[in-house]
């Protein structure tokens, strides 16, 4: 009898208690296991995660960790970006580069994926493809927030971005209240500290759906970004432009960091000859942040061009003064 007793005050007492307070785990970490591990080029540990289903798919992030990277002892600023792919391609090869080089330099670097909708794709009036991509990286910020302790970061220090379709994406994952996962902890906010912003795709026809209109969400709290151009993007220079101005006529417009590179198009900025010179910037901004420290280490090569910071344009020919 005493030992029926006991199973039952040991069972009950299992179920008032969390298992994060049984385990020593803190109540807001959930244990993860990486779904793949190994070791890129220049000795960062990477791992890729699978931060939710949506669609029926799983939808994952890689995560670089820098050489001798403790999480139990750290707690390191972290980037997040997203992918480019007009929202209905891409994958996580864009950034990996970039994440392999922050991680070099002392950030936990991450890049994610999210769901993709082909432009054909029939929808219910009002709905744009465009929202199901934003929730996703809603969940992909949360999520990291939510592992911090894990992955040994500062859930206040998270910096996000992207490039083209990626760039609108982090922009709207960040500003709009809305499009929540349902199954997302809610009381984990998606604020971020800064923004690295390349070629962001912003267009008036988004005007019609409201929800993914980051006209409609931008406020004076907009975090310091930095943002690259091609000069010769001219169809989504336009809708850059009208955001700057936006957040110039709020107040924000000190912290934005516009940088152009000369005769160039859309997503220019992952290859040569642009690449080292965008990462040197980039760098230099996270620095003037307070999010890294020291110099750059990456350096330009050979054949690179350097970019040119929009007070330098003369702004009726994008050309430089």
């Amino acid at each position: 009898m005493r030992l029926l007793t006991a199973s039952i005050y040991v069972f009950t007492l299992g179920i008032l208690i969390s298992p994060s307070v049984c385990f020593g785990q803190k109540p807001d970490s959930l244990a993860i296991a990486p779904t793949r591990s190994s070791t890129d080029e220049t000795g960062n540990t990477v791992k890729r995660y699978t931060y939710k289903h949506s669609a029926g798919q799983p939808r994952e992030l890689e995560v670089y960790f820098p050489s001798e990277h403790d999480p139990s002892t750290a707690k390191r600023p972290c980037v997040l970006l997203f992918h480019g792919g007009a929202w209905g391609g891409g994958d996580l090869k864009q950034f990996q580069k970039f994440c392999q080089y922050f991680a070099s330099r002392g950030l936990v670097a991450v890049t994610a994926n999210y769901q993709l909708v082909p432009a054909g794709k029939k929808l219910p009036t009002g709905v744009s493809r465009k929202q199901f991509c934003i929730t996703d990286a809603k969940s992909a910020i949360r999520w990291v927030k939510q592992h911090s302790h894990e992955l040994g970061i500062d859930p206040e220090k998270v910096i996000t971005g992207g490039g083209s379709a990626g760039g609108h994406v982090s922009i709207l994952a960040t500003t709009n209240a809305g499009l929540n996962d349902p199954a997302d902890p809610k009381k984990i906010d998606t604020s971020v500290v800064a923004y690295l912003l390349f070629n962001p795709a912003l267009a008036s026809f988004d005007a019609k759906f409201p929800e993914v209109d980051a006209m409609k969400h931008l406020t004076n709290e907009f975090a310091p970004a930095i943002v690259f151009f091609g000069t010769e993007d001219k169809k989504w220079l336009i809708g850059w432009t009208a955001a700057h101005t936006r957040l110039k006529d709020l107040g924000a417009g000190d912290r934005i960091n516009l940088w152009y590179a000369e005769g160039a198009g859309h997503s220019f900025f992952g290859k040569k000859p642009w690449f080292n010179h965008v990462l040197i910037e980039a760098d230099r901004f996270l620095v003037s942040q307070g999010l890294l420290s020291s110099q750059a280490t990456q350096k330009m090569t050979t054949g690179d061009k350097k970019l040119i910071k929009a007070t330098e344009l003369d702004p009726s020919s994008k050309t430089k003064r």
